[in-house]
Parts: C-alpha cells; sequence; structure tokens
C-alpha cells in the first residue's frame, strides 16, 4: 500500500492542549542540525552541551559488571530505591553538605534529577497556581510548570546584582497564589555560587510567601570548594526541597542517577506520582551508584583538575571573541557578555558555527536575561579547544 502524500497540518489526532508552549528542547533540534552538518563533511566542534565526556571511576564501572552476572538483580526494584542507595545518599550529604538526612524517608532516589523536575511540578502545581522561575534559568524549569498547568512567573537574575535574585523587591509583589520556586545554586548558566547568608535569605522568603523553595544542586563538585544544601539552614525542613544527582560529580550523566532530598511528607507526595511512572531502577546500577558516592576527596579533587585546565582553553577562547567574563564562576560551563557589535548571544553562535564549525550556546535559549550571552561547556578533550581556538584564531 503507498502512503498518502503528507500534506501541512495532516494530522487527525491533535496534541494534548498541555504542551500549550512547551517546544522541542533546544539542543534537541541543535544536535540535528550538527548532525546534518557533520554528514555533509563539515566537522562541527561542539563545545554547546554539558555531557561530561569523561568516564566514572574504574570501581564504579567494575562494582557494576560484577553484578550483572548474578541472577537475582534483574527483576524489578523498590519505587524508593534500594536501602544502600538510600543511605548512601544521606552518608554522602552529611560528609559533604553537612546535612542530617533519613535515609528511610528523606531521600527519594530518582532518574536523574530532571526526572524530579517533572515529578514535583506535577505533584504540587495545577492550574490557577503560580511559579516562580528564574531568568536567565534551566529551560526545563519552565517546560515542567507550563506541563503542569501553571502560570509563570518570572525572576529576574541581574548581573549587577551577581546574578542573585533580588528577595526584598520580589517580596513587594503580590505572591499570594506563587507554590513553588525553582532554584540552582551552584547556578547554571552563570556559573554563581551560593552564599550561606544567601540561603537563609532564601529560606525565610519561602516562610514570609508561605513558598516552596526546590533548590536544584547538581555543580555543588565542579569547581567548587564548598558544598552546600539549602536543606541545612534552620527552618528550611518546612519549605524546602534539594535535587541532586551523580551526573555531573562522578560522570554519570547517562546513568541516569538523581535524588530528591526533604521532608518526608513531601516525599511521599512525590512519590504518589513517581510510583506510576517506572517499577524501580536496575539494581546493579544502584549498587554502582553507592560506590560512586563513597568517592574519596581525591576524585573530586583529580575531577577538577582537568575542569579548571579545560576552563583557562575557553578563557583563551572568549578573548579571541572579545567577551567578557568571571574567572571566579563555577560548574562545568562559562558564561560570558558578548561584544556590543553583535545583537545577541544567536548571533555570534551561528557566526561562528556557520564560519569556524564550532558549536558556542546562545544564552538566550536560557531566558531573554542571557540575550547579550554565551555559554561554553567544559565537557570536551582538550585538544577540541584547542583546535576551537586554531579555528576561530
Amino acid at each position: 500500500m503507498t502512503k498518502p502524500a503528507k500534506t501541512k497540518n495532516d494530522m487527525i489526532i491533535t496534541p494534548a492542549s498541555r504542551l500549550g508552549e512547551v517546544k522541542e528542547y533546544y539542543f534537541s533540534m541543535k544536535l540535528r542540525e550538527i548532525a546534518r552538518m557533520r554528514a555533509e563533511g563539515k566537522l562541527v566542534l561542539n563545545l554547546g552541551i554539558g555531557s561530561p565526556d569523561l568516564p566514572p571511576a574504574q570501581e564504579v564501572v567494575d562494582e557494576l559488571s560484577g553484578w550483572l552476572g548474578n541472577s537475582d538483580v534483574h527483576g524489578y526494584q523498590s519505587y524508593t530505591g534500594i536501602p544502600e542507595l538510600r543511605q548512601a545518599f544521606a552518608d554522602w550529604y552529611a560528609q559533604w553538605f553537612g546535612t542530617t538526612l533519613d535515609p528511610e524517608g528523606e531521600v527519594l532516589p530518582l532518574m536523574g534529577s530532571k526526572e524530579g523536575l517533572m515529578h514535583l511540578a506535577m505533584s504540587f502545581l495545577e492550574a490557577g497556581d503560580e511559579v516562580l522561575v528564574p531568568n536567565p534559568g534551566y529551560p526545563a524549569y519552565r517546560a515542567v510548570s507550563n506541563l503542569a498547568g501553571a502560570t509563570i512567573r518570572e525572576y529576574r537574575l541581574e548581573e549587577g546584582l551577581g546574578w542573585m535574585p533580588d528577595l526584598e523587591a520580589l517580596g513587594k509583589q503580590d505572591l499570594s497564589r506563587v507554590k513553588v520556586m525553582w532554584a540552582n545554586y551552584p547556578n547554571m548558566p552563570t556559573g554563581t555560587p551560593a552564599s550561606q547568608s544567601f540561603l537563609e535569605e532564601l529560606v525565610a522568603f519561602a516562610h514570609r510567601h508561605r513558598i516552596l523553595v526546590v533548590n536544584d544542586n547538581p555543580y555543588a563538585f565542579i569547581l567548587n570548594r564548598e558544598q552546600r544544601s539549602i536543606l541545612s539552614v534552620p527552618g528550611a525542613w518546612e519549605v524546602a526541597l534539594e535535587l541532586n544527582s551523580l551526573s555531573k560529580a562522578h560522570n554519570m550523566a547517562g546513568w541516569r542517577i538523581g535524588m530528591l532530598a526533604g521532608r518526608e511528607d513531601y516525599l511521599k507526595v512525590v512519590l504518589r506520582f513517581k510510583s506510576n511512572m517506572d517499577s524501580g531502577m536496575f539494581k546493579p546500577v544502584q549498587l554502582a551508584a553507592v560506590k560512586a558516592l563513597q568517592s574519596p576527596p581525591a576524585w573530586y579533587e583529580a575531577l577538577n583538575a582537568v575542569y579548571n585546565e579545560r576552563r583557562e582553553s575557553v578563557f583563551q577562547l572568549l578573548d579571541l571573541l572579545d567577551c567578557v567574563y568571571d574567572k571566579k564562576q563555577v560548574g562545568m560551563f562559562v558564561w560570558a557578555k558578548i561584544p556590543e557589535r553583535y545583537a545577541s548571544g544567536y548571533e555570534l553562535s551561528d557566526q561562528v558555527l556557520y564560519n569556524n564549525h564550532v558549536f558556542l550556546t546562545p544564552g538566550s535559549i536560557f531566558g531573554s536575561q542571557g540575550e547579550r550571552y554565551i555559554r561554553i561547556s567544559l565537557c570536551s578533550d582538550g585538544a577540541l579547544y584547542e583546535e576551537a581556538i586554531r579555528r576561530i584564531g
């Protein structure tokens, strides 16, 4: 049978209205374009996406492979993760964040923290609710809020304020319908770490306005000397939850291992949604995650030595582009302001992509506050940065 010719808008079944303004993820589309360019023989260097290129620790890989031959590890697992993994997360938080978590009820393992964003949005937000979303910020915060039917209320992060929200000005607005505030420190894309005093102000703000603050904390270890958790702040347990992940700190992005930490009654609400979405993580992956969470300080030091060297190369690259940046930023990206001669980060990004075959992320994908910025990832082999410098230079 011959398929009928496609015509524009010929779908019989229309998309759900909940998709609304939710668009395909920018990087999903850009990766297709880069793939097309490579198929045409253009050797594009992708310096845009934050997917760690380094492997996990060898003992973590060995732990995974060592369990694969066991016949009793291939079945469905608990929706709350194995006890060993919950305990490992609790120990990790005690050691590095100075925060005590009860592994029985205050730790919920996830298939990556991005999954947790959706679970939280669907568990606590609905039509009529408002949600505070950072601008610039991780696009998934806006997407999951839209999918839950909530109304977006942006809060602007300004370079002049150190990329911190003006909580005093925000508090003067009518926040009576705001239910959730997405926060992200150390921040992506700006690379701004949070001080303990800021986290204390954020918790006090949440109490005053009866808002649940969710701090997304996957960059705590990358080029960052101090690990902080919002849950270490007195009073945070009533108004805050925290997401974390093994993707960045342990080079396990594709393994999809994250966690949600906070009060047991909040986590039980999330579990009501999550338990209808998956059937647990593969047990050997969870056991390998336990090994990763037991990594000594030397693991993080070696990882950061690599990222620090790469960051110096990125600084050279940005100097060639006449961009301005803060050398004190943390995380696995460098955020930089573009020269006045470019209309936007998109223009600079496209020029470098099409003329030099180097992809840099335009800051506008993170919100209007990122319009005059670009972001470069530290997740490529050092030789690629040298090649990018050669091409652009």
